[in-house]
């Protein structure tokens, strides 16, 4: 039976600089994939092209392949992307100039049509409500402020430029088990009824989208863990039938296990008998899942069903100021000096006329990451007060970063650690969730 090895370096924007580079010269595959995106990130690279419409994609992905563009000619290994975020076509250009520079001759395939920001009226038009899925609320309500809107396409496309003959994908926003599921698309052919096979493609994606997190980051039982500094980023090796085993490369660190990867599978999952995808719906309570010790995990008989007739949209907008500032506070009574620091500024806002729409005070050492948790607090000697505010009001939120710093000289004592300076208004993107029917939506590959 067939068999083709993908591996993931990349799980988000920001992610191993190195990870990609190692799989590229020590691992043996045939596909590389790299996740750059998630709902904020699009949000910056639309920006991004507002200001320039030859940017909006994440432009040290250039730097990547003009590090290893040669090495990847060399090892016959394909890498499917969605780097090119809202501008797949520009981030294609860019790339083919500097493989021309190197004398790299690679095709380079790129996805449009998830990009549905310019075409919001007329989708509107056309019957495309785009209700809050959350809230049910009218797309009206932030329809002046929306920032970006692009959907979750299928696999499809990738399959096509990869039977176009492309060595490298730039898509925007296909799914992140996608970037895995289109590759297997043109290697085995599976049509768009093969429910099964297409859910244990989806499932494998899912597993490896994040990167390390399911060889041996973010695992519960870290101390298990073997070698962080060297972890091993994953890799699948699939079969035709879709059964596959997730592994890493010989000599990397880290760990691949039954619970490394029960975790990783367990992450955003939802309803767990109806992962819903583009291409399928898929249940999670159906296979088989087999540790095979040394670092492989075999999976097996996944089932799936008919997909939805709908896309998920991902509309970001702007939505209002936000500023945080924080302070250290040591000494004795700590915790208590804190408090009484907070109702001092707080105090001195409200006399000075500034209400917010959301404020939050953490003390960080004591209940920030897990408020609501009792936890048994010892008494600690220092103690971190961060105050936060959102609002409308750009001069009220000015007006909150203001009011930091004058409590080191006129609160109580030991107040210490002015971090960063004044803090300074920012711009809050919120999220919007949305479905679209899939009619409306039309997405093509080009080879340049």
């Amino acid at each position: 039976m067939r068999k083709t090895k993908i591996a993931n370096g990349q799980g988000f924007w920001g992610d191993s600089i190195q990870a990609p580079i190692d799989l590229i010269t020590s691992a043996d595959i045939n596909y590389l994939t790299l996740d750059y995106l998630a709902e904020i990130t699009l949000s910056i690279m639309q920006k991004q092209k507002n200001k320039n419409n030859l940017f909006g994609y994440a432009r040290d992905f250039l730097d990547l392949i003009n590090i290893s563009g040669k090495l990847l000619k060399e090892n016959k290994i394909k890498l499917i992307t969605n780097a090119g975020g809202v501008n797949p076509f520009e981030c294609s250009k860019a790339l083919k100039k500097i493989l021309v520079s190197q004398n790299i001759n690679l095709n380079i395939g790129y996805i449009e049509g998830d990009d549905i920001y310019d075409k919001l009226d007329l989708l509107i038009k056309q019957g495309a409500d785009l209700c809050n899925m959350d809230t049910g609320e009218n797309i009206e309500k932030i329809r002046g402020r929306i920032c970006s809107a692009n959907v979750y396409i299928d696999s499809y496309e990738i399959k096509k430029a990869l039977d176009n003959e492309a060595d490298i994908v730039l898509a925007g926003r296909v799914t992140d088990p996608g970037l895995t599921l289109g590759p297997l698309l043109h290697e085995f052919d599976w049509k768009k009824n093969d429910y099964n096979k297409l859910a244990s493609g989806t499932l494998a994606g899912h597993i490896i989208e994040c990167g390390a997190q399911c060889t041996g980051g973010n695992y519960s039982k870290w101390y298990n863990v073997d070698d962080f500094i060297n972890i091993g980023y994953p890799i699948v090796e699939v079969s035709e039938n879709g059964n596959f085993n997730i592994i890493k490369t010989d000599n990397t660190g880290g760990l691949i296990n039954k619970d490394t990867i029960c975790e990783q599978i367990l992450y955003e999952m939802g309803n767990p008998k109806k992962y819903i995808s583009p291409d399928v719906c898929v249940d999670f309570t159906s296979f088989s899942l087999i540790d095979n010790g040394d670092n492989n995990v075999s999976i097996s008989n996944v089932k799936g069903y008919k997909p939805t007739d709908t896309y998920k949209v991902s509309i970001s907008y702007f939505n209002g100021y936000k500023s945080s500032g924080q302070l250290t506070i040591s000494g004795p009574n700590a915790l208590e000096k804190a408090k009484k620091t907070a109702e001092i500024i707080w105090g001195r806002l409200s006399n000075a006329g500034c209400s917010y729409s959301e404020k939050n005070t953490e003390f960080l050492g004591y209940n920030s990451c897990q408020r609501s948790i009792n936890l048994k607090y010892s008494g600690s000697n220092e103690i971190v007060l961060r105050l936060s505010v959102r609002d409308d009001d750009f001069k009220k939120v000015e007006r909150f970063g203001k009011e930091i710093s004058p409590v080191i000289t006129s609160g109580p004592p030991g107040i210490t650690g002015f971090a960063g300076g004044r803090p300074k208004p920012q711009e809050v993107i919120a999220y919007w969730p949305a479905l679209i029917s899939k009619n409306l939506i039309t997405t093509n590959s080009k080879i340049l």
